[in-house]
């Protein structure tokens, strides 16, 4: 089967693709034939060496396909049956071998495309907006990359749960599809010059001084200090991820000064602790996206050969929406 390892530490130019033989299932495990790879930050981290990773190695962790093969005791799946699954090490891949205790049933209704492109960006906007902080009728939210995979779910999540969203976005292009999501404001922070005084200011002014219930940022490092101070009175900032680096330590007394604020950096295998609530939670998102209450934007599709090119798309953010690679598709 071909695969897409990553050689070394470094930039989108390590990946290579590679020839390598058909993993066996063993005990407990599927082998899938690949419709979908999702492309994440998180697998740029492990590429460039941030997340401490062995080398070579085959690249992704998200998918969907079709099942193959199962190994000794699996029960739940047997060969043709469709699945996603979100934490399956090597997806990079023609085919790959996912636990099946981490599998995800698709309902026939959800193309397999879709059904990747929404695994773990779909989880995520559903663990923030439902669990993390609840999202409640009329209440103001700020939603960092409104026009990302996760960024467009969760602005449609929250309005589904009756809040107002604002969102910020890079472009204008961007903006347009944050608001088809529903978001109510859209800030290109591009045209800001200094988005930590900038942001909070329209913010409160959008929310008659206000600020918001909940800011969830996943963007980090610049964004932290601008969320922060758009906070309400016992807000929440909700730190997700970091794609313009880490947030640096700070004095946990600034939530005092703050109003009594509340800060969280959660992740997804935190919220999807067990089986049943995993699959609670793919339930709800499956069934909004086959009965079309939930739209989910593919923004981009590369063949698996070009796995090195979609690195480079989602790092230099040139993407909205989801970005997949697609081991059938012409190379």
């Amino acid at each position: 089967m071909r695969a897409i390892q990553a050689l070394q530490a470094g930039g989108p130019d390590v990946l290579e693709l590679v020839e390598l033989p058909t993993p066996v299932p063993g005990p407990g495990e599927l082998l899938v034939d690949v419709a979908a790879a999702g492309v994440n930050f998180i697998d740029t981290y492990r590429r460039a060496g941030v997340y401490p990773m062995e080398f070579p190695h085959v690249v992704g962790t998200e998918g969907a396909g079709v099942v193959g093969a199962v190994g000794p005791g699996v029960t739940d799946f047997e060969p043709g049956d469709h699945v996603a699954w979100t934490n399956a090490s090597g997806s990079y891949a023609e085919q790959v071998i996912v636990p099946a205790d981490v599998a995800i049933p698709v309902p026939g209704s959800v193309d397999l495309r879709l059904a990747a492109a929404v695994a773990l960006q779909g989880l995520t906007a559903h663990y923030l907006v439902t669990s993390t902080y609840p999202v409640q009728p009329g209440d103001d939210v700020l939603l960092h990359a409104g026009a990302g995979g996760v960024g467009l779910l969760a602005t449609q999540l929250a309005v589904r749960r009756g809040a107002r969203v604002i969102t910020t976005v890079s472009t204008e292009a961007k903006a347009e599809l944050s608001r088809a999501a529903g978001a109510a404001d859209v800030v290109n922070y591009a045209e800001l010059d200094d988005l930590t005084t900038e942001l909070p200011a329209i913010v409160r002014d959008l929310t008659g001084g206000r600020g918001v219930a909940v800011a969830y940022d996943s963007v980090g490092k610049d964004t932290f200090e601008a969320s922060l101070a758009s906070l309400r009175r016992r807000g929440m900032l909700v730190l997700f991820g970091g794609s313009s680096g880490q947030v640096p330590p700070f004095d946990l007394q600034r939530l005092n000064k703050g109003g009594s604020l509340f800060t969280t950096r959660p992740k997804l295998d935190d919220y999807t602790a067990t089986r049943a609530e995993l699959i609670e939670r793919a339930d709800e998102i499956f069934a909004l996206v086959a009965s079309g209450d939930l739209d989910v934007r593919v923004g981009a599709t590369f063949p698996l050969a070009r796995a090195a090119d979609a690195h480079r798309a989602l790092e230099g953010r040139a993407t909205t929406g989801k970005v997949l690679l697609v081991p059938s598709a012409a190379s």
